[in-house]
């Protein structure tokens, strides 16, 4: 018997035309294995409404073909369901698919749904909001709600507003809950990860997995520009949990309270939430179509990234100690001028 697959086309995601996909699925879809059928969205939350109607007459597979947003709109529709998620990426990111190393090459990644090899994977969940890759707060919830509001797409449009924005932006104090106790911390950002990357190989939580029942909690602290080309370095290197400015650690449940309302985001789409925040993962809660050929060393980085990322990382940690050590020295000598009236 057939299984039955529905493509939900979003037309506008990402930089690119999707006039040719259409012909491209009815060319290399296995009409053997499914009947298939084309949906395109026309409008915000559309996606979720045509795979929640696709789980509901049984539909065994849908497919969000476009960016992080198309997929979570599908995603959170079939989540503990019998109906699975088929991705083919066409955002600007594509982060999901970037971590469950899919191809980016649209027919290859047909050619993996004809495989169709689907694994119970994790998700999460930020104050109500499902989320499948990424969500947080502080510095990359507000470039989220610029770059959403500038209205523009692509990685270019994503690195302006982040170097525009980043020069102005103040750190927060966060109290932080999860199952070993509450600690304070001020931080630039706060990132919960189910998976590794936020998008364009950004590996934001480089030990992330979909299927271990933790999230992994990224904690960036406060730093200078001397410190930012070496951090943005660590997370296209995959060696960020090596940085002397991030702290980092896993649970399941997690708790923040923050001094005022703010933005969040859950895989990249910002909304405004309060000062209490709620995070918690869903284990093995999505079936997911998995790339079966999929050569997992990629997701690790290799021994010159590694050696590099805690040569640098040990500069850094010298150059502050220095630093301190400056600032300690100037401290004592007003002390002594005020002695000396000086």
């Amino acid at each position: 018997m057939k299984r039955k697959i529905v493509f939900i086309l979003n037309p506008i995601s990402g930089t690119n035309s999707k006039a040719g996909i259409p012909k491209l699925i009815e060319k290399t879809i296995n009409k053997d294995l499914f009947d298939y059928e084309i949906i395109p969205t026309e409008y915000a939350g559309h996606a979720s409404k045509i795979a929640t109607e696709a789980k509901e007459r049984g539909v065994n597979v849908v497919v969000a073909v476009g960016g992080d947003g198309t997929v979570n709109e599908v995603a959170r529709a079939i989540v503990h369901s019998d109906t699975a998620l088929g991705i083919i990426p066409c955002g600007s990111g594509n982060g999901l698919a970037r971590h469950l190393l899919l191809p980016m090459n649209i027919r290859k990644a047909i050619e993996v749904i004809n495989k169709c090899e689907i694994h119970d994977l994790d998700y999460g969940i930020i104050n109500g909001y499902p989320f499948f890759c990424t969500c947080g707060m502080g510095f990359d919830a507000f470039v989220s709600m610029k770059f959403a509001e500038s209205g523009k797409r692509g990685p270019i449009s994503y690195v302006e507003n982040v170097l525009h924005e980043g020069l102005k932006y103040k750190p927060e104090t966060y109290e932080i809950q999860d199952e070993n106790g509450t600690t304070r911390y001020r931080a630039f950002l706060i990132s919960c990860a189910n998976a590794s990357q936020y998008g364009n190989n950004a590996y934001i939580a480089p030990q992330a997995s979909m299927s271990d029942g933790l999230m992994d909690v990224i904690i960036m602290e406060p730093f200078d520009m001397l410190d930012a080309p070496q951090i943005s370095i660590d997370m296209f290197n995959k060696t960020l949990n090596k940085n002397s400015k991030i702290k980092t650690f896993k649970c399941k449940k997690l708790h923040i309270h923050r001094s005022k309302s703010g933005v969040i985001h859950y895989d990249g789409d910002p909304v405004m939430s309060g000062e209490d925040i709620d995070v918690e993962l869903q284990e093995k809660g999505i079936k997911i179509i998995v790339n079966p050929d999929a050569n997992k060393n990629l997701r690790k980085p290799n021994a010159l990234q590694s050696a590099a990322s805690e040569l640098f990382n040990e500069i850094n940690i010298v150059r502050e100690d220095i630093t301190k050590q400056g600032r300690h020295i100037q401290a004592l000598s007003k002390i002594l001028q005020r002695k000396l009236n000086i």
